[in-house]
């Protein structure tokens, strides 16, 4: 597998260690049961997958690059690197300026962009229309394009179904980076929609069977389907992409659903000509990662805590797995965590940042599953285990955790 280059303070002195003995004892990463690092007074059951994926490791490598590579040019990116405030924040120390936010407003204006700048295009992709301006100011985009593969693999898989004279059906947030970017891709060969959730995916099949009317869809769906889209015939044919980091158990519930639509429709035996296989495009670290969370939810413990960007998709739906069994507390990393035993956390339902006290439970030993997002540094999750050891006045006797960990990976061989 791949290394990349990215820098040391990224790295952990627990975390990393813990991911190289499972690697050395599931080197094919099948086994999705948790790791176990037990201190005594307080034992941490981490997702088996968690952390940093592989694209987002390469945005981290090409972005550094960037800079050691320029160091007398202006270098931009075109929004967020990746939904991680710190990641963005150690970037912008860098020197680098964000051109848009995160919902597409520009921040500084096309106008002041020039050739011989660097633009970095973030881990999300672009947008056709985006890449077309930076091409005609000069902007050499492909040098530093850090678009994921696995979303390049969804653009190619909807310019593939449009070829094919499918209907593109986005799972996604419309207002997500890489929702705008893959709506862009699929509307250059293929009429697209983008849905949100199971819900809509009803709504639309509603509309499919002729149960609801054109004027419903175009109230319903407004903003979110590509032009000259023809109600009457451009929904006899689909195929159902997503974005990479949504819920990958809920992008198949909406595939499996629209299926039996179009069985309902066409009848079975016509309705492989009206709906396509997409499962490839499900991305695999965001399937790893989910399914290491699930694997959590099979064990007892006294909190849950996922680690992330606030604004991260990926990191979101993990949260969403674990409050389905446990107290979950959603913090963007240790700083989060007080030393009354309160936690400033964010609420996802509310999109509000909230603090709860007390944070643990007096008990002991506490339980406490440990997890974190796709875009969150090892080093991160590495202080917020240090952060309580300090304050629950445990021994951090790392060595020994570690020690008992290998022990039981070597009696279950």
């Amino acid at each position: 597998m791949k290394t990349f280059n990215i820098p040391t303070y990224y790295r952990s002195p627990i975390i990393s260690r813990v991911k190289a003995i499972r690697s050395k004892f599931d080197k094919r990463k099948k086994d999705f049961t948790p790791t176990r690092l037990n201190f005594g007074n307080v034992e941490f059951i981490l997702g088996r997958h968690f952390g940093f994926c592989f694209g987002v490791e390469n945005a981290i490598e090409i972005s550094y690059k960037a800079i050691e590579e320029n160091p007398d040019k202006r270098i931009f990116l075109l929004s967020q690197m990746i939904h991680n405030p710190g990641v963005n924040g150690d970037l912008e120390k860098h020197g680098i300026q964000f051109l848009q936010d995160t919902k597409g407003n520009q921040i500084i204006p096309w106008s002041e962009v020039k050739a011989d700048d660097v633009v970095i295009i973030p881990a999300f992709g672009t947008t056709l229309e985006i890449e077309s301006i930076l091409n005609k100011i000069g902007v050499d985009t492909p040098r530093y394009d850090t678009t994921c593969p696995f979303v390049e693999r969804v653009w190619k898989k909807s310019e593939k179904l449009g070829s094919d004279a499918y209907t593109v059906i986005i799972h996604g947030k419309d207002n997500h980076e890489e929702t705008r970017a893959t709506f862009s891709h699929a509307s250059a060969s293929a009429k697209s929609i983008v849905i949100r959730d199971i819900e809509e995916a009803k709504l639309l099949g509603e509309m499919i069977l002729g149960e609801r009317t054109e004027s419903d869809f175009l109230q319903l769906f407004v903003g979110r389907y590509s032009g000259n889209f023809s109600y009457n015939t451009d929904l006899t044919k689909i195929g159902v992409v997503n974005q990479t980091t949504m819920l990958a158990s809920e992008t198949q519930e909406i595939s499996d659903y629209l299926a039996e639509i179009m069985i309902q429709k066409f009848g079975e035996e016509n309705s492989k000509n009206h709906f396509a296989n997409t499962r490839d495009t499900l991305c695999y670290a965001t399937n790893d990662n989910q399914s290491a969370t699930i694997a959590l939810l099979e064990e007892e413990a006294n909190l849950a805590i996922v680690v992330g960007g606030y604004n991260s998709s990926n990191t979101s739906h993990l949260v969403e797995l674990c409050e389905r069994k446990f107290k979950t507390f959603y913090i963007k990393d240790e700083n989060e965590i007080q030393a009354d035993n309160s936690v400033h956390h964010f609420n996802m339902h509310t999109n509000q940042q909230v603090e709860s006290n007390p944070f643990l439970p007096e008990n002991r030993p506490l339980k406490i599953v440990l997890t974190s997002g796709a875009s969150c540094p090892d080093a991160t999750v590495d202080r917020v285990i240090q952060c309580i050891l300090e304050m629950t006045n445990t021994n951090a006797d790392i060595e020994l955790a570690l020690t008992k960990f290998k022990e039981t990976l070597n009696e279950e061989i």
